[in-house]
C-alpha cells in the first residue's frame, strides 16, 4: 500500500492552500477525456495549480503529446509518482478503479478528493473507511459542497436529467416521468469501441440501456431528497448521438399549473445558481458546448409539461462541475476558471 503524506519541506497537514493562496491539484488517470479537460481548465484556473498528473501507461510523457489540444499550452509530464503535497486529489479513473485506488493508497487526511466515478454516487456507497462522500450537484448540495472533503461528481446524464428536475421536486409535482436524452461519442470514454468508431457513429443513432441506465440509481436519490416519501416513477431511454460531446434531455410530466407558473418556479429555484439557465426561447446543443453551463426550455400543452436540459457531457456533465465543486469547498469564487464561451460557430 502506497501512502500520499506531505513532505516537510513544502506541506503542513490541514494547512488551507498552498504557497500564493492556490489550491494545489493531484490528479489520478490524466490520460482520458475527463482528465484532459480538468488539465485544460486548470492550467488556466486563477486559484490552481497542478502539482502532478498520474498516469502509468504514459509517465514520462508529455502532457501536450497525449492531449494535443495542449500543445503549447503546458509543459507539464505525466508521472507513475504519487504526492501528498497537494489540497485536493481529482480520481479521473472508471467506474470501480476509484475505490480501488483508495483501497490501495493511503491518503493523508488533510487531502480532499474529489472522484468523477459511479463509485461513491449512492447513499449506499458513499462511505469508505473514514472518507464520506458528499453528492457533487451543487444546484442541490451547495451548502453540503462548501464544508465537504470528499466529492463523488455526479454523472452526466444524470446531472442533466436532474437539472431539468429538481424545482418539480421540490414543489412536490414528480409523479410519472418520461425521459428520453442523446449524448455525444465522448460520453463513452476515451478507449475505442464498436459504437464509438466513426464509421459507426456517422449518420446513426442507437437506443442503448433502455430503462436500465446506471445513473438511474442516483437521479432517484436527488429526487426523494427533495420530495420524501412520493412514488416517483422515473422512465429513461438514452440514445447515442451522431456528434462528439453534449447532451441533450426532454423529459415528459403531467402538470396542472400555468406555464407562466412553471415558468416561476424554475427561475426562482435556479435564481442563485450562476451555470444553470431557464430560457424563454428554444434550446439546443451548440449553445453549451465547452462551458459549464446548463440550459433549461419548458413547453407545456394542456397538461403536459416537457422539460428540455442541455449539457456538455465533459464539463458540466463531469469536469467543469468537479472544478465548480473544488471551488466551493475551498471558499473560491464558484465561477472562478469556468468563465467558457460556446464552441457555437
Amino acid at each position: 500500500m502506497s501512502k500520499i503524506e506531505p513532505s516537510d519541506s513544502k506541506q503542513l497537514p490541514g494547512s488551507p492552500l498552498g504557497a500564493g493562496g492556490l489550491v494545489r491539484v493531484g490528479i489520478i488517470g490524466g490520460a482520458g477525456y475527463t482528465g484532459g479537460e480538468l488539465i485544460r481548465l486548470l492550467i488556466n484556473h486563477p486559484n490552481a495549480s497542478i502539482f502532478f498528473i498520474n498516469s502509468k501507461s504514459n509517465a514520462g510523457k508529455s502532457v501536450s503529446i497525449v492531449h494535443a489540444d495542449l500543445l503549447g499550452e503546458t509543459d507539464l509530464v505525466f508521472t507513475s509518482d504519487l504526492s501528498g503535497d497537494i489540497d485536493v486529489l481529482f480520481l479521473c479513473v472508471g467506474h470501480g478503479d476509484a475505490r480501488k485506488f483508495l483501497e490501495e493508497n493511503e491518503i493523508a487526511n488533510h487531502i480532499k478528493v474529489i472522484d468523477l466515478s459511479h463509485d461513491f454516487r449512492l447513499q449506499a456507497k458513499a462511505n469508505f473507511k473514514e472518507r464520506a462522500f458528499v453528492y457533487g450537484l451543487p444546484e442541490l448540495n451547495r451548502e453540503e459542497i462548501r464544508s465537504a472533503e470528499n466529492i463523488a461528481n455526479p454523472g452526466c446524464f444524470a446531472t442533466a436529467i436532474q437539472l431539468g428536475l429538481l424545482p418539480l421536486a421540490k414543489a412536490g409535482l414528480l409523479n410519472e416521468i418520461y425521459t428520453t436524452g442523446i449524448t455525444g461519442s465522448t460520453g463513452a470514454g476515451q478507449s475505442p469501441s464498436s459504437t464509438s468508431h466513426f464509421s459507426w457513429r456517422a449518420n446513426n443513432i442507437q437506443a442503448y440501456k433502455t430503462l436500465t441506465h446506471q445513473h438511474l440509481g442516483e437521479i432517484g436519490q436527488s429526487v426523494s431528497q427533495l420530495q420524501p416519501n412520493a412514488d416517483v416513477d422515473l422512465s429513461f431511454v438514452p440514445w447515442r448521438g451522431d456528434f462528439t460531446r453534449g447532451i441533450f434531455i426532454s423529459s415528459q410530466v403531467k402538470c396542472e399549473l400555468s406555464a407562466e407558473e412553471i415558468s416561476d418556479l424554475y427561475k426562482t429555484f435556479y435564481e442563485e445558481h450562476p451555470f444553470t439557465i431557464v430560457s424563454d426561447e428554444s434550446i439546443f446543443l451548440k449553445q453549451v458546448v465547452n462551458t459549464n453551463k446548463a440550459f433549461i426550455q419548458l413547453e407545456k400543452v394542456g397538461t403536459k409539461l416537457v422539460i428540455h436540459s442541455i449539457i456538455d457531457n465533459l464539463l458540466k456533465g463531469a469536469s467543469g462541475q468537479a472544478i465548480q465543486n473544488m471551488n466551493l469547498m475551498f471558499g473560491l469564487k464558484e465561477t472562478a476558471g469556468l468563465k467558457l464561451k460556446a464552441n457555437f460557430f
